[in-house]
């Protein structure tokens, strides 16, 4: 039958017997290596390329700086924002203002930033205040401010009360004190902190060409910004007609003024204090809406007070009257 020659050969061929062995000399080749590595423990390997990767990069994080950073960060604003809000820049502005806890919306740390104690503090208390922190690139940073010396708070629009709701929080008798283009934010916070140590209702401030709770202000009201009403009016003017009629007495100070503040014997009854400004004093038009205007005597060879010293004063005279009373 065809074929059979091959399959007879092949018969043939099995029972030659066993080949000669190796005497043992393969026995180490055939034990094998062995199980296969991991992916990530073979060098050349993509995976253990990426292992590599993330260690390194976890070594990093684990330096001083990052550690100290990556801690003081709750959360993280997006990437590339400019912060929104007033600008505090510089280590010991940013510190300060977080240490009078001036009510800020975004802390921004440089990630080359070197970590002194007043950027670690400057963290903590961001941390503990519940303040998001953002890492950003040094040129953003220095872009927003070039003096902030890789640090940068952002502070929150200050909200403003009015004129209505001070006078309905009031209790007689009323007292308030307005500001006639006072300019300097240090004046204005230390007038609002005065105000809050005397018993005052709130604060007037026009809206134009003067200042504003910014925070300088606010770290100069050592945190009485927190508790004090402050009111931006468009016009003083009608703002004194309007005190007028819900029974203000309105005194005005300024220090050019013949009648001084001992003869101010209305300070047991509701009053409104206007000061003027740093160098002009009170407007003429509101000098003339005063039904009295006073002045603080001091020594001849002294040219005036500091608008906050002179308020401090006139309030002082007025609690203490009070207090008689």
């Amino acid at each position: 039958m065809a074929g059979n020659s091959s399959r007879k050969g092949a018969i043939r061929a099995s029972k030659k017997g066993p080949s000669s062995g190796t005497g043992g000399k393969n026995k180490k080749r055939l034990e094998g290596k062995g199980p296969t590595p991991k992916a990530e423990d073979r060098p050349y390997h993509a995976a253990a390329k990426r292992k590599k990767a993330a260690e390194k990069k976890a070594t990093r994080s684990t330096s001083p700086r990052a550690t100290t950073i990556s801690r003081a960060t709750p959360s993280r604003a997006p990437r590339g924002e400019r912060p929104r809000g007033e600008i505090v820049a510089g280590r010991n502005a940013v510190l300060e203002a977080l240490r009078e806890s001036v009510p800020a919306t975004e802390l921004l740390v440089a990630r080359s930033i070197d970590v002194d104690d007043r950027v670690a503090e400057s963290l903590k208390l961001a941390l503990h205040l519940g303040l998001p922190i953002r890492e950003a690139h040094r040129a953003e940073v220095e872009g927003i401010s070039p003096n902030s010396q890789g640090i940068i708070l952002a502070i929150k629009p200050f909200q403003y009360s009015s004129f209505e709701e001070i006078m309905q929080r009031a209790k007689y008798p009323a007292l308030i004190v307005a500001l006639d283009g006072v300019t300097d934010p240090r004046n204005l916070g230390a007038i609002v902190r005065s105000a809050a140590a005397f018993g005052a209702a709130g604060v007037l401030m026009t809206e134009r060409r003067a200042a504003a709770m910014t925070a300088s202000a606010w770290k100069a009201s050592a945190g009485a910004a927190a508790r004090m009403p402050i009111a931006q009016v468009t016009n003083l003017a009608r703002t004194i007609d309007a005190a007028k009629k819900e029974g203000l007495f309105v005194v005005g100070l300024d220090g050019e003024s013949d009648d001084t503040i001992s003869a101010m014997k209305v300070a047991t009854e509701p009053i409104m204090v206007v000061v003027g400004s740093e160098g002009k004093g009170l407007a003429r038009l509101t000098r003339e809406k005063c039904d009295l205007v006073i002045s603080i005597p001091i020594s001849a060879t002294t040219e005036s007070l500091n608008a906050s010293v002179a308020t401090s004063i006139a309030l002082f005279h007025i609690d203490q009257a009070r207090r008689k009373g």
